[in-house]
């Protein structure tokens, strides 16, 4: 069990239950789509922004896509954190069927997965003797992103898709949600390694 400052945001109970069994800290559940209209639950997630801050964990899916950006507009972007789960196709056992898109959710993730995806998001993990923090160089721009041929060119949308696959990231990701998270745990140097290395595999 790793204890984390962040409160954690899923989309629904049995991802609750899924994150309590890895992560010690509170997890809040949007109830889904309900987040939209539900004020108060809003207003209480913007508190617990300010006093522990917010990681935001939702589905790889479009519709988890859309809470994510909701919330993100919502809620100071000082106060949030994202982390992302992986495109991996399956279904959850106590679904009968899988989802529109087929991916697993935050429910069917494997604990290792989950932890992952929280030490990359740049949660503050308490009672831990490791070091987590990492020197980062220049922060990375959209017109970076331009530069390296990632947007706004002949191929960009491919090459993308392989660095979001490359980094275990969902394809759903905007380009400025991968500014975002690349700021986090990477720097233009690295970013630029990585094109350079699916240019040479093909």
């Amino acid at each position: 069990m790793i204890r984390i400052q962040e409160v954690i945001v899923v989309e629904g109970r049995y991802d609750v239950n899924t994150v309590k069994q890895v992560f010690d800290t509170i997890v809040l559940e949007t109830g889904g789509f309900r987040i939209f209209s539900d004020k108060e639950r809003l207003r209480m997630f913007r508190k617990m922004a300010e006093y522990r801050g917010l990681l935001i964990l939702t589905d790889s899916d479009g519709a988890g896509m859309m809470i994510r950006n909701y919330l993100k507009g919502a809620i100071p972007s000082h106060l949030v954190k994202h982390a992302y789960i992986p495109d991996i196709m399956g279904k959850e056992s106590r679904k009968r069927t899988a989802s529109k898109e087929g991916k697993l959710g935050v429910e069917g993730m494997k604990p290792e997965v989950l932890r992952q995806a929280l030490r990359r998001a740049g949660a503050t993990i308490l009672d831990e003797t490791e070091e987590n923090a990492t020197e980062m160089g220049k922060k990375i721009t959209k017109a970076d992103l331009y530069a390296l041929g990632l947007s706004g060119r002949t191929g960009s949308e491919k090459l993308r898709r392989q660095i979001l696959q490359e980094l275990q990231l969902p394809q759903h990701l905007s380009a400025n949600a991968l500014i975002d998270f690349l700021n986090t745990v990477s720097n233009l140097e690295e970013l630029s390694e990585l094109v350079e290395k699916i240019g040479k595999n093909g």
